[in-house]
């Protein structure tokens, strides 16, 4: 079951400790598109991993699934791919949570 979280406390959270709850967000994050998605990919935990061994660069194909994997959830043909992708490259991680949270929360019960 996917939690539904509250967007602008999740930010305010993971700026006050700064980027650890980031790291909790990301995880719970990946989880839950997992289960919303029909593709797997690495869990949470796993995909956290993966993205410290390679210096980051796991993170920018992990936006790309998550956005694929939201617009698949989604039924629609979308690029939040991409997006999120860009906005990674330009530091702009935190955007990309926020936004892709948004869209897990229309899953949420």
């Amino acid at each position: 079951m996917i939690e539904r979280r509250d967007v602008a406390k999740c930010i305010i959270l993971s700026l006050v400790t700064c980027g650890i709850y980031g790291i909790f967000w990301f995880i719970k994050m990946t989880d839950d598109s997992n289960q919303v998605g029909t593709t797997q990919t690495a869990s949470g935990g796993m995909a956290f991993l993966f993205t410290l061994i390679t210096c980051g660069i796991y993170g920018w194909y992990w936006a790309y699934k998550l956005g694929q994997k939201i617009d698949e959830a989604k039924g629609t043909d979308g690029n939040s791919g991409i997006l999120y992708v860009i906005l990674n490259i330009c530091g702009l991680g935190i955007v990309t949570y926020a936004l892709a949270q948004s869209e897990l929360n229309n899953f949420a019960q």
